[in-house]
Formats: structure tokens, sequence, C-alpha cells
């Protein structure tokens, strides 16, 4: 394992400029602070992913304390009055802090973040091998593991898989859910800002428990199985679709996972079998299918009812014409 200080070197300076960075140069009658930090253990200083800022001492009567300045700059140079001053930087959930008094001199202090970092990769597992997902179809959290709490205490909803994620030393759990991008037909669906369906939460739901070391990177590859389905409701096998069409999707327990509507909506499932019940003109239809791991294809509901009981009463037995009994 390398240090992460190198690879964070590498790999967070893309992440661009401040993003609301308040840095001055050194001025006359003001202090001047030059700021830094590393992991533990190493020596490097981070090149990106930092988040500082510089707080009053003194707290406040509810016991906050004033943000004076901030930075995202990796190394900044902050100006402030003489005084006594907290400074903190935060890489992802990783931390430091450190009081301070400031002069009207040039001073330099770096920090050390007692932290490791995550790198989460989701692929999705097919016939062909294994395909890396694209970053914006996963969504990531992480939870500590409690003593008092069996589900876990959630620290991060909103991690992004390939991103490099500081976090303190200890234990963490890791799920991966495989958002349906696609949700063509979808009831209930949200839009997105452009008027599109927003990302959706499918039942491809992955997990692994890791254990995070001071000034190392884990990187972690999560396997999906999932495929994408579109389902129509056709009056023969290869026929058009019939428009004015409803579907639930269960699973063979009942279990609802997705309402959709229209001709032929679209939907992303992970790897199992599933029942489908179709609903067009008062009348109702139902099939079950399967989805296989990195097999996109349709299912046609055929709209085929029940064969009917003929009610007509039997014919009577014609006599024997030979008279025999």
């Amino acid at each position: 394992m390398v240090r992460l200080a190198f690879l964070i070197a590498l790999a967070l300076t893309a992440l661009g400029g401040p993003l609301s960075a308040q840095t001055a140069q050194p001025g006359g009658g003001l202090g001047t602070l030059r700021l830094s930090a590393s992991l533990a253990g190493a020596t490097t200083p981070l090149a990106g992913g930092l988040h500082w800022r510089l707080f009053a001492a003194r707290a406040e009567s509810d016991g906050s304390r004033p943000l004076i300045i901030e930075s995202n700059d990796a190394q900044p140079t902050l100006t402030a009055p003489p005084g006594d001053y907290v400074v903190h930087v935060s890489l992802g959930l990783a931390s430091a802090s450190r009081r301070l008094s400031l002069g009207a001199e040039v001073r330099n202090e770096r920090l050390t973040l007692n932290a490791g970092a995550l790198r989460v990769t989701g692929v999705l597992n097919g016939p062909g091998g294994a395909g890396q997902i694209d970053p914006g179809k996963l969504m990531i959290a992480i939870y500590v593991p409690e003593r008092s709490n069996p589900e876990a205490k959630l620290v991060d909803s909103k991690a992004r898989a390939g991103d490099i994620i500081g976090l303190p030393e200890g234990a963490y759990h890791i799920v991966s859910t495989f958002l349906d991008t696609v949700g063509i037909g979808s009831i209930g669906v949200g839009k997105s800002a452009a008027g599109a369906n927003a990302p959706t939460p499918t039942n491809s739901i992955v997990t692994a428990d890791i254990k995070v070391a001071a000034g190392k990177l884990i990187d972690v590859t999560l396997r999906h199985r999932a495929a994408t389905v579109t389902i129509k409701l056709v009056n023969a096998t290869g026929a058009e679709a019939l428009a004015n069409s409803s579907f639930t999707v269960l699973t063979p327990g009942g279990d609802l996972i997705r309402e959709l509507i229209g001709a032929f909506p679209s939907l992303v499932l992970g790897e199992g079998e599933y029942v489908v019940i179709a609903r067009h003109e008062s009348k109702t239809y139902q099939a079950t299918f399967q989805v296989q791991s990195g097999v996109d294809h349709d299912v046609e509901v055929v709209a085929k009812e029940s064969p009917k009981q003929d009610n007509a009463p039997a014919e009577a037995p014609k006599p024997d014409a030979s008279g025999q009994d």
C-alpha cells in the first residue's frame, strides 16, 4: 500500500481552485498565517480536497465561535488582526484543529490529520465480464458501526464513487445503490432541473465492511448485478405494444418494486425473478420473467385471457339403433 499523501496529491489536484476562498497577501499591521496539512506519518503536504476555517478563540454567549475567514486552497495564506484563534481543517470526514496566538508576524502552521481514505469503484457483472459503472449511476452511503445501533450511524449519504474520501481511522460499513437513470414511464419518479427523470434507487444494493488505516488509501470494488428491462403489453408475441397500458412490477413474494405507465416503459432491476401485472381497458394480464445481470432485454406480456368454459348443457345420448340393452 503506497502512501496516501502521494495518491491524493495526484488525484485531488484536478478538483480545481477554491470554491469560497478568501485569501489575502501579507499586510502591514496584520498577522499572516501560512497553512498546510499532511496525513499522520507523511511528510508531503496534501495538495487538495481541504477546507480551512479560522475562528475567533473566544466563544460567543451561545457557545459558538465567530468565523473569521475560510478557504479551500490546499496551502492558503490568511491575514487577520493579531489575537487568539482556532484554525480548523477538514478532509472529507476527517478533521484537525489547533488553537494559536497570532501577532503582527508571518507564521507557518502545519496540521496533521490522523486519517486514511476510501475510494469506491462500482462494476456491473455480465456475460462478458465486469464493466465499470458510471459514478453518476451509484449512490454511496458510509456508516460507522455502533454497539447500541444494529443499523449503524450514517455519516455520509452523498459520497461519490471514484472520489478519494478522507476518513478518520476506524471501521466503516459501505452501501452502494445502483441508480436507475432510465426509468421511462415510472409513476412517482421525480424530475431533474432539466425536466428529465431524476435518478431513482433500484433494488440492486451491494454492501461492504472495511477498515481504514491512517495514512493509507483503501480501494473497494463493489460488484452489482442488474440489467435494464423494457416491458410491453402485446396482443401476440412480437406484435406492437399496446398504448395506454399500466404495469406493476413485483417480487415473487408480492413486494412492490415499481409502477409504470406507457406503451413500453423501462426500468433497471437487480438480477432475479419478477412478476409483472399489466392493465389495459379494464382488463388485467400477468406474466413472470427473469433478469440476468448485464443482459438488457424486452419483456412481453401477451394480452390473452384465460379460456372460458362452455356452459351449454351436454347432449343427451342417442338411443342404440340395434335395440340391444
